[in-house]
Formats: structure tokens, sequence, C-alpha cells
């Protein structure tokens, strides 16, 4: 198990009146002493020691920096390895701060995941982010782009398909041309839907009652009510078709770029919403059978456990778990780690610890599978202090599951 003390942020020399600088913290300084291993490397003035080897952060600065110097290049179409583990992930911003940045390592935070924003939306764009990050000492893992992200005109075979499926292409070869490898993508007709807030715990979070006349759908700014969305109802055989249609196109150019796609579920999983089946990743059953359609390495899953709780085993058809142990880490590549009061027709978004469903049971599957993707904070109630405090609070939850998760599959 990695020793997170060692991530330190560069800045002012670190020995100031008999304080070490932690994590960007200033710290009374602790004598060496055998139960804390030594860091791999102190960064900045008054370094302690000097490493033997090159750490994975400084391998992956070096390594960005030679990508940025050659300029840049299609990837070679294989599917990229990562490193080995559980990889606990922070939310972040396409253009952080200072002091976004200083929190991150604070928090101890390798990895982060980025929504673009549309002046970086190119393969320069996307290194651009990476570098800033790398200089930090984080990793990049994956960068969205919410214009692609979810396309109902692909989702429903609407005018303009054609023209979103190739800049989804577009897209991909742009992350495999900055050495990003992996994508979410999310295949819903009608939008993320909730039917307001309510209250657990003194904080506010989203709600969905399924008799609620005040339940709409929300994607990219566009509303989605009922009784039809879309003006007609679809079927279940033209949803399936329209998934065809567009990942037998995006598969080529997916396994060209090295990307690997995991596709998000329908949230929530309700079987039809506004005259839209949500027939496919809703179900067990509908992602077995989307992964055999697709036929790649490089199409699989983003597990969003929040999701999946709200639908239940009644409609899913698996539990969290359960999805985790069949498809494994062949198939599942990142973990939205959210959970809700109770399974359809009525939850809300709760805290970890509060839900109807015991967290540890996806953090211990994902260890026993050697999952090596990314896990990452979902949506969660608000908190006093704003996000950093909802990040703060589940990135902490996720590391107590982890660090138990490795103490028992070690005994």
């Amino acid at each position: 198990m990695e020793c997170y003390h060692s991530r330190f942020r560069p800045g002012p020399p670190f020995f100031t009146q008999g304080d070490i600088h932690i994590r960007g913290y200033n710290a009374p300084m602790i004598p060496e002493w055998t139960p804390m291993r030594r860091p791999n490397a102190w960064r900045g003035a008054g370094s302690l020691s000097t490493p033997k080897s090159t750490s994975r952060r400084e391998f992956g600065r070096v390594a960005l920096g030679a990508a940025m110097l050659g300029g840049v290049s299609q990837a070679s179409g294989a599917v990229h390895s990562s490193q080995p583990g559980i990889k606990l992930c922070a939310q972040s911003s396409a253009k952080p701060s200072d002091t976004d940045l200083l929190f991150l390592n604070q928090l101890g935070a390798e990895y982060v995941s980025v929504a673009s924003t549309p002046d970086l939306r190119t393969a320069q764009g996307f290194l651009q982010i990476k570098q800033r990050y790398a200089d930090a000492g984080i990793t990049v893992w994956n960068i969205g782009n919410m214009s692609v992200h979810n396309m109902p005109e692909v989702t429903l075979n609407l005018p303009g398909r054609d023209k979103k499926i190739e800049e989804y292409k577009q897209y991909l070869r742009n992350l495999g041309a900055a050495g990003i490898y992996y994508t979410t993508y999310a295949h819903m007709g009608n939008g993320i839907w909730s039917s307001g807030r309510a209250t657990i715990r003194g904080s506010a979070a989203r709600e969905f009652d399924l008799a609620s006349p005040n339940k709409q759908g929300v994607w990219d700014g566009v509303i989605f009510k009922e009784p039809l969305s879309h003006g007609r109802e679809f079927t279940k055989e033209e949803i399936w078709a329209n998934y065809i249609y567009f990942i037998k196109q995006v598969v080529p150019v997916a396994e060209e770029a090295g990307v690997k796609i995991g596709i998000h579920p329908d949230d929530p999983p309700v079987p039809v919403l506004a005259g839209v089946p949500r027939c496919i990743f809703s179900t067990f059953d509908g992602y077995r059978r989307a992964m055999e359609i697709a036929n790649s390495p490089n199409v699989g899953i983003c597990m969003c456990c929040g999701t999946w709780l709200e639908g239940g085993r009644q409609l899913t058809g698996k539990d969290p778990e359960e999805m985790i142990r069949y498809f494994g880490a062949q198939k599942i590549w990142k973990i939205h780690f959210r959970n809700v009061s109770a399974p359809l027709p009525h939850f809300v978004e709760t805290f970890m610890d509060d839900g109807y469903y015991d967290m540890y049971k996806i953090m211990k599957a994902l260890r026993d599978v050697n999952f090596d993707g990314i896990v990452i904070l979902d949506h969660s109630p608000e908190l006093v202090g704003g996000g950093n405090a909802q990040t703060a609070y589940g990135f902490a939850y996720m590391r107590a599951l982890l660090n138990r998760a490795n103490a028992e599959y070690k005994s």
C-alpha cells in the first residue's frame, strides 16, 4: 500500500522554524521514525532525500513533456494498460486554479476526471489540461466533452445523427492523440430525471418519485417532460438499432486511437420515460447483449453504482457487486460511487453511509477482481463548505473502504 504522506506541493522552502511543508501545509517536523515510510520523493527546496528511481508521478511528467515537445501523434491502437490497483479519483476543472491543485494535493488525490471547456476540445487542448495537472503531480484519467457525452440525436435517430457521430469520432481521435485512453459515454434519449430536492441529514439532495407530476429529465440545459419528450413513442427495437448503428461506426476509431469507452447506465433505470424505452443500459441482460454486439476490447462499462441502486435487483437483474464480479476488470473501467435511500419507485441520493446498500461490498468486489480503473465520487448531498467539503468527505470515505479491502485481501 502506497504511503500517502509522500505527496508534497512545490513552494517555499519546506523548513521554517522547525516545520515541514506537507501537502502544501506547514506542520511540525517529525523526526524520522520507523512506523512511517520515508517518502519516495520530497519536492522543492530543502529536500530531505534524493529518490533512487523515478517515481510514477515524475515519470508521468517526463513522458508528458516529451509528448508536448514531439507534437501530437496518433495512438498505436492497442488497449493501453494502466498502473495496477484501484485508483481513487476526484472530479476537477479543466482550468484549475493554484488553490484547486493545492486542495487535491492535500487530499492525496493522484487522479482527476475533467470536463473540458469548448475552447480546449482539441488534442492540443487536452495536452494543455494534462500538463497543468502533471506539473502538480496529478494524472488526468479522462477528459469529458459534454457535446458528445450523451447525444439524443444518436439514441433516437434524430436529425443531425451522422454529424454527431463524426464529432464523436474526432473526439476519440483527439483523446488518443493526447494520451487519454478512457472516456465515458451515455446512451440516454431524454436525460437524467428527478422530481425535485429532498433533505437528508440537513442536506439538500436529488430526489426522484415515479408518481410525482413534477418529474422531468434534463441534459445540457434541455428539459424533457411527460407525456412524450419527443412527440411520439419509440420502440425498444429502434433504441437497439440506433445503438448498433452508432457502436459499429465508433469501434474501429476507438480501437485505432487506443481509447476505451465505458458506457454509463440510464439514470434512472426506469423501463420507459416519456415515451423513450431505457432498455439497454438499465439491466444486466441489456449490458451483456450490448457488449456482445460491440465485440470490442475498447467497449466496456462505467458502473454508476448509484444509478444501479436506483433500479434495484428487481429492475436491473443484478446488484453492483454482482455486476462487478460478472464483468470483472476486463469490462468495468470506471466506478461512480454513490448510495441512495431506496430503490424505485422513490429514491433520494444520500451519503455513502446512509443509503440502503453496503458500499463496502462494492470496494471489496473491486479488490477481489483486481480492478485497476478509477473510483470517483458521484452526485452527493450538499454540505456546508461547498464542493470541497463534499469531495473531502467522499474521498476520505472511499479511502477508508479501500484501506479495509486491501488489508482484508492481504490477510
